[in-house]
C-alpha cells in the first residue's frame, strides 16, 4: 500500500476551465494511466473540466505500489479528490476503472461526503454479477502472457520485450488481484444516475450484464453499445465522447 499519498501527484493533467461548472473525474483499465484521457479535456464542453485519475504504479507514479486491493485504494482516493469537489461532479470509468469509480461513489455516498452527479460505467459487468472467468493474476509467467495476448489490451511487442514486461507485467498483475478479489457487498442504491457503455464485439462483458446496471441507481439509468471489442474508447473514442457531451448537457441543465 502507498505510504504517503497526499504527496503523490494524482492529476497530472488537469487542464483548468476558468468557465467550468462541473468536473469529470476518469479512472483506466488495469494496466493504463491518465494519458488515456488526456485529450479529452479539448474535446469536451469548456464548462466541465477534465481530471484524468493516476493510480499509483504507472506512468509519473511508477515507483510507487500499486493498489492490489480495491477498498484499501477507494480509501485513498476519497481524501485525494475532496479538494476537487467543490463543484459539482462525475465519474468515469472503463473495465477496471467501472468498479474503482463506482466503489468511490459508494464510499462517499456512505460517509455523507460530496457525491458525484452521474457515473460512466464504461466495459464492465454490474458488480453484483458473478465473475464468469477464469482468474489471471496468479497464473504462471507464460499463462499470464497468453492471456494478455488473448484479451488484446497489450500489444504483441510489449509481451515480447524483456525490459518492458519487467515494468508492465507486475503492475498488470496487481490490477488484476484488485479487479479478480473484488467481491461486491449489497448496500443501498446509488443517487448518482449512471449510463452504462459497451462495445457490441467485446467478449468479455456482453448487454445483459451492461444493463444491469440499472439496479444500482435510484436515478435515470441509460445503457449506449458501440462498435468495437473491449478497447471501443480508442476505436470509437469520437463517437464515446458525442454520447458522453450529450448527457454532460443533460446534467448541466440540473445544475
Amino acid at each position: 500500500m502507498v505510504a504517503n499519498t497526499s504527496s503523490l501527484n494524482w492529476f497530472p493533467y488537469v487542464k483548468t476551465k476558468p468557465q467550468a461548472c462541473l468536473r469529470m473525474f476518469c479512472f483506466p483499465y488495469a494496466g493504463g494511466g491518465a494519458t488515456l484521457f488526456r485529450r479529452w479535456s479539448e474535446q469536451l464542453p469548456a464548462t466541465v473540466e477534465v481530471l484524468p485519475v493516476q493510480l499509483p504504479g504507472r506512468e509519473n507514479l511508477v515507483k510507487e505500489q500499486a493498489y492490489t486491493s480495491l477498498g484499501q485504494l477507494v480509501a485513498a482516493l476519497a481524501p485525494v479528490i475532496q479538494p476537487y469537489c467543490d463543484k459539482p461532479f462525475i465519474f468515469f470509468g472503463h473495465s477496471m476503472g467501472a468498479f474503482v469509480c463506482y466503489e468511490l461513489a459508494r464510499y462517499l455516498q456512505k460517509e455523507k461526503l460530496a457525491t458525484p452527479r452521474h457515473l460512466f460505467i464504461s466495459a464492465n459487468r454490474a458488480p453484483h454479477l458473478p465473475n464468469p472467468w477464469p482468474l489471471l493474476y496468479d497464473l504462471p509467467e507464460d499463462r499470464f502472457r497468453q492471456e494478455l495476448l488473448r484479451l488484446g489490451g497489450t500489444p504483441q511487442e510489449v509481451l515480447e520485450n524483456e525490459e518492458v514486461m519487467a515494468v508492465v507485467q507486475p503492475l498488470l498483475r496487481a490490477d488484476f488481484t484488485l479487479c479478480e478479489t473484488y467481491q461486491y457487498v449489497p448496500g443501498p442504491p446509488l443517487t448518482a444516475s449512471i449510463s452504462a457503455f459497451g462495445g457490441r464485439g467485446d467478449k468479455s462483458v456482453n448487454a445483459q450484464e451492461l444493463n444491469a446496471w440499472r439496479a444500482h441507481t435510484n436515478g435515470i439509468f441509460m445503457c449506449h453499445m458501440f462498435a468495437g471489442n473491449h478497447f471501443f474508447l480508442h476505436a470509437q473514442e469520437a463517437a464515446l465522447l458525442t454520447v458522453i457531451t450529450q448527457t454532460l448537457q443533460w446534467i448541466l441543465l440540473q445544475l
